[in-house]
């Protein structure tokens, strides 16, 4: 990479491969063998819920859904939806999140499937519209991550109201199906057990969703409901190697300072970094405040000409600096934080290893301060 490639202006910013995010979603489907929820709650991981949700043929405007669109949006808040509905998206929105009561008006306005599973609440939402017009909504079943939704072995309680005011979709969500597979055919034969407790209360097409991104990457079989909800895998954050997903973000840097370092001389805060010998360190324009964890410290590498090249002190909120001694290298020139950089790559799962971090809380930081923007050779 080098500074003629891209605007004297940036310091840093985030490259994002649609082209990626759509092979990522096709290998995703192909694997389920059903259609798919595709998550983009937190502004879909730090990518862009908007750009990822245009890029994917969900429809917007006047714009139709292209043939390979999602099923649906998965969000958690009222406020991403709203995000989406202002973008002009037309396509169906469900949160998986519970929402409190007061919400459910606001939910119906922006034609949000909520997800519910109190009676009370299943009651309002069949009451918010007008003429007592029921709008689709998901059941949420619990089976065991203690987190939302009816238990499974208490579903009977809510035969009567499910009768009255039946559910679009009924699902679970896996705590361990990354960790454990007992857990994941556990939670599976609860949330059947659930199904066949509520009986004929359901209607006979319901959907039934379960399977995360972790429970696509660890069936051997497809997926085995109507639907399928992956999120961090959409975004090559978890799985890549078993699914062949692509690299979706390329945080990128420019360096702006570079010095020359005795041995025995220290850098950044804390001295936490001496140089052994006769070092040349470079200052790289992204720290913490632009999702380059402090954890990386004396533990991250960063691509420079396609070389891996050593962060080398802390990372400051601001700036990095890097151990170059054995690669060329200028003021102005392009860093990779995270991503590729011709035939090398440092992936959001290295990433996340080195900085002892999840995937997810790695991407979900990526934006906070730099610009987002989709790769020139994305359409």
């Amino acid at each position: 990479m080098t500074a003629s490639i891209y605007p004297a202006t940036d310091r840093a910013w985030l490259d994002v491969d649609l082209e990626a995010v759509r092979h990522n979603v096709r290998q995703l489907r192909t694997r389920a063998g059903v259609p798919l929820i595709v998550m983009v709650k937190a502004n879909a991981y730090g990518v862009g819920a908007v750009l990822v949700s245009r890029a994917l043929g969900v429809p917007f405007d006047r714009t139709p859904a292209t043939p390979e669109a999602p099923w649906g949006l998965g969000i958690a808040s009222l406020d991403e939806a709203a995000e989406l509905r202002e973008a002009g998206c037309r396509g169906r929105i469900v949160c998986l999140t519970p929402l409190l009561a007061s919400e459910l008006p606001r939910a119906h306005t922006l034609g949000v499937r909520p997800a519910l599973h109190r009676a009370s609440d299943i009651r309002a939402w069949a009451s918010a519209g007008p003429g007592g017009e029921l709008r689709p909504y998901h059941l949420s079943i619990d089976t065991g991550m203690a987190r939302a939704g009816v238990r499974w072995d208490q579903v009977e309680s809510l035969r009567d109201v499910l009768r009255a005011h039946p559910p679009e979709g009924v699902f679970t969500h896996f705590h361990s199906a990354d960790e454990d597979i007992d857990s994941r055919d556990e939670q599976d034969a609860r949330f059947v057990d659930a199904m066949l407790a509520l009986g004929d209360a359901l209607p006979a097409a319901v959907l039934r969703h379960s399977d995360n991104s972790a429970g696509i990457a660890s069936r051997a079989r497809l997926s085995p409901g109507s639907l399928a909800r992956p999120g961090i895998a959409v975004y090559g954050g978890m799985f890549s190697a078993l699914l062949g997903l692509r690299q979706v973000v390329h945080l990128r840097a420019r360096v702006v300072d570079i010095r020359d370092v005795t041995p025995g001389e220290t850098v950044s805060y804390g001295a936490t970094w001496t140089a052994a010998r006769p070092s040349r360190i470079a200052t790289i324009s992204a720290g913490y405040a632009d999702g380059y964890r402090r954890h990386l410290t004396n533990r991250g590498e960063v691509l420079l000409g396609g070389v891996r090249c050593p962060v080398a002190g802390r990372v400051t909120m601001d700036m990095i600096m890097v151990d170059v001694t054995d690669v060329p290298c200028a003021v102005g020139d392009v860093a990779t934080l995270i991503g590729t950089d011709g035939a090398a790559t440092v992936s959001t799962e290295q990433v996340a290893e080195m900085a002892d971090l999840s995937p997810y809380e790695l991407l979900v930081g990526l934006a906070l301060r730099v610009p987002a923007r989709p790769l020139s050779s994305s359409p």
